[in-house]
């Protein structure tokens, strides 16, 4: 399902013959087998389960989740942004086929007809991919000239790279004046408006009395910044003279370049994350390149900024841990405070490395040039330590000597900012293994963690409950509904239950309009796979009452579900044994006893549970029906 113009003496298909759809896939994307076929992270919606499965005997591959499929042309030019004649030309040159020339009309302006985002001036991204290779090749050649490289060459001899690390990163200068490049660009005849836009040129201030343009890096040595498959997207640029500011300069964000998704050194460290599963970030140009230098390849850096979402999102589909080594000052600490938010947000582990501890050295560049640095190196990030434990160690750090109370109420209020973050928005697994982290890091219990947390917990805005009198929200708990809490107040339990036991829960079963609106919440739940767990049920509930045109339909839903789950927390005293053993007694009071209103006799109500299980049963198999046609029109290869 390409989207293609065939050319002539069939370009397309040599391409894709050549073009084997897992190899190229598994370059992007971690591929775990599954029999025939593979499945993997899609990288084309927030995805935190393999959902995308590649099929090799039909060369596509299939998102069960946001639909996105094709063949190999398809991916490579959604994954990477590109138009279909870069793809073609990028994985031509992959399978080292040479293509038939191409001349772009004017209709189509070299990008078969699709749209392309660009600035007003008209650069497009190929406009400014185009400016920074031209831009590149400038700075390569003044590196190798005689008179105006010398000073950057000396500074990268005294800075130990070799020249195989030079090449492989493509390491450059740029001139001592401020119009070299500028120079060059009008000597060329090239596109001084995607020059422009690209970061490159500047425009100087009509108000000083100057105008015209002039080079943005000047007297630095480059750094090209790359995409994962090598394209020049940005330039960053270290003073050669100590007298200049800022020190380090980088490009600004263009249509190519966002720094908030780009990883310098990805393109050259991708194979060796993927192969170690870890993925190293430092904190400069020159501690990447040291470290690649020196046989560490897993290692990328954030360029001028805190490890974000779109880092990790890419990070995600490569590794399953990301290390944050960064330099022991405060302003290191705040960007590992910061990359906390990142631990809630995507599936992956983070952790903190320093090499305060394991050497006097400040930087992995300097430590890596000592003898016996390499081995250092790698013991400080095998010592690395959870996001989230080196957080609560260094807040116990700061309270030694401290009373009880004021390190409790500390730890409460870390507890409290871990909520706002979302910890209740994590899968039922990850959270308690947090939760465990937690309490190790604290010196607690993971229940004394667990019911902070719930002391901590805040009922979100859109579900707060409405004003209903407190008769009901206080009425007496029935054995009914307080087996409606033990589910709510461990999700494993729900599991521990036979079918009958689930059926003793149906909605028509509870007098509590409240109560039943939980219990549907709680099978809804089931349904999409969330689990039986407080926050999915709320969340549920959130999403309903959301839909509902009345708000005096249901009363109070939300302080219904809490106040279950504080009594249970009472009566089972928060054992997880004595929780499964009140369950049970709640299952047989509830099977020998008629004391909600639940009739078995009356045959009105029973219908209504008949139907209420026909209902569900109705919607599991259709959700069976329509995953078993996915999965069999993907085997035939008809998309």
């Amino acid at each position: 399902m390409s989207l293609h113009t065939p050319q002539p003496n069939d370009d397309v298909q040599r391409v894709r013959d050549a073009a084997d759809i897992v190899t190229v896939i598994g370059e992007c994307i971690t591929l775990k087998p599954k029999g025939r076929e593979y499945v993997c992270i899609c990288p084309f919606h927030d995805d935190h389960s393999p959902s995308m499965c590649v099929v090799p005997a039909k060369q596509i591959f299939h998102c069960f989740v946001c639909g996105a499929g094709g063949d190999v042309f398809t991916f490579v030019q959604r994954y990477h942004s590109m138009d279909f004649r870069e793809g073609l030309t990028y994985l031509a040159e992959r399978g080292n086929i040479e293509l038939t020339p191409f001349k772009p009309s004017r209709q189509s302006g070299g990008q078969e007809g699709e749209y392309q985002e660009q600035y007003p001036t008209g650069s497009t991204k190929q406009d400014i991919l185009l400016a920074n290779e031209q831009a590149q090749a400038y700075f390569r050649a003044l590196l190798s000239h005689p008179e105006h490289g010398k000073i950057a060459r000396d500074l990268i001899e005294r800075r130990g790279m070799s020249p195989e690390i030079v090449e492989r990163f493509g390491v450059a200068t740029s001139a001592d004046r401020w119009d070299g490049l500028l120079i060059t660009i009008d000597k060329n005849n090239l596109n001084t408006e995607a020059f422009t836009d690209a970061g490159l040129l500047k425009t100087r201030d009509s108000s000083s009395g100057g105008g015209g343009q002039y080079d943005a890096m000047r007297n630095r040595l480059i750094f090209p910044i790359c995409d994962q498959i090598g394209r020049v997207i940005a330039f960053g640029g270290r003073r050669i003279n100590d007298d200049d500011d800022p020190k380090y300069l980088n490009s600004p964000e263009t249509l190519v370049f966002n720094k908030s998704r780009t990883l310098y050194g990805l393109n050259h460290a991708q194979r060796a994350i993927k192969r170690k599963r870890v993925a190293v970030i430092v904190e400069g140009y020159t501690d990447v390149i040291a470290c690649h230098q020196h046989g560490v390849e897993n290692v990328v850096a954030t360029l001028g900024t805190a490890l974000t979402k779109g880092h990790a999102t890419i990070l995600r589909r490569l590794c399953d841990t990301v290390v944050l080594l960064f330099d022991g000052d405060q302003a290191g600490q705040r960007a590992a405070d910061r990359a906390i938010e990142v631990l809630f947000s995507e599936t992956i582990d983070i952790k903190i490395a320093a090499l305060a501890g394991y050497t006097e050295a400040k930087d992995p560049d300097e430590l890596l040039s000592q003898d016996g640095g390499e081995a250092i190196f790698n013991q400080a990030i095998d010592g690395a330590v959870d996001l989230l434990k080196w957080r609560f160690d260094r807040l116990r750090a700061e309270l030694v000597g401290a009373g009880a109370a004021r390190v409790t109420q500390r730890i409460e209020e870390e507890i409290r900012t871990l909520l706002d973050l979302g910890i209740e928005k994590l899968s039922p697994m990850r959270r308690q293994l947090m939760v465990r982290q937690i309490a190790g890091a604290a010196g607690v219990s993971e229940q004394v963690v667990k019911a902070s947390m719930r002391l901590g917990r805040r009922v979100p805005a859109s579900i707060e409950p409405h004003d209903t009198p407190r008769m009901e929200r206080e009425s007496p708990i029935t054995p009914r509904e307080l087996l409606l809490g033990c589910l709510l107040s461990d999700p494993k339990l729900w599991l521990a239950m036979t079918s009958d036991e689930h059926d003793l829960l149906m909605t028509t079963a509870f007098q509590s309009s409240a109560s039943a609106m939980v219990a549907q919440a709680l099978h809804e739940s089931v349904e999409n796979g969330s689990g039986t767990g407080l926050h999915q049920v709320l969340q549920e509930l959130a999403e309903t009452m959301a839909q509902e045109d009345s708000e005096e339909s249901v009363a109070d839903p939300v302080g219904r579900a809490t106040l279950l789950c504080r009594t249970v927390e009472q009566q089972s005293e928060g054992s997880s044994e004595r929780l499964t053993r009140l369950m049970r007694e709640c299952v047989r009071e509830v099977s020998m006893s008629d004391e909600s209103g639940h009739s078995t006799a009356g045959a009105e109500t029973e219908a209504d549970e008949i139907e209420q299980l026909r209902v569900f049963a109705k919607r599991q198999q259709t959700m069976r029906e329509k995953y078993g046609t996915m999965r069999g029109r993907l085997s035939s290869g008809d998309e």
